[in-house]
């Protein structure tokens, strides 16, 4: 399980709001840890906050953990980046075989777009599954 810790912000109807502690895995000041938590204060001050359902019926105040499925985080970091990056290549190869430098250039932003497009497909297909959804852990 990937964990991390926070504080429950608000409840209703079955769901709870939470303001997640720390963003990443928790390892960021462990050795062998990426520091990409760093990188994150920089890029966003304000805090996280999570909608996940409440089965535990936690209350405002409580410390939480959240967490999701091992091999989730890793997968859908696997498709964020790879998906759109391959259709940049595979954009850009077809295009300069079709037109050269300018076909590279058009080919390589199609298929990013096109790589992002079935990235939103596969997020609005998945969306629903549990697997992908944070739960609190007991």
């Amino acid at each position: 399980m990937n964990d991390a810790w926070g504080t429950v912000t608000a409840v209703d109807d079955g769901q709870a709001t939470i303001r997640m502690d720390d963003g990443g895995c928790g390892r960021c000041r462990e050795s062998g840890g990426c520091g990409g938590n760093n990188l994150g204060h920089l890029l966003c001050a304000t805090p996280r906050t999570l909608r996940v359902a409440n089965p535990e019926r936690c209350v405002v105040g409580q410390r939480v953990r959240v967490g999701v499925v091992d091999g989730s985080l890793g997968s859908s970091a696997l498709h964020a980046y790879a998906v759109p990056l391959l259709g940049l290549f595979v954009g850009a190869l077809g295009g300069s075989a079709v037109a050269g430098e300018i076909g590279a250039i058009g080919g390589s932003l199609g298929g990013l777009l096109g790589g992002w497009w079935g990235l939103r497909r596969a997020h609005l297909r998945s969306r629903d599954d549990p697997r992908f959804r944070p739960s609190i852990r007991p």
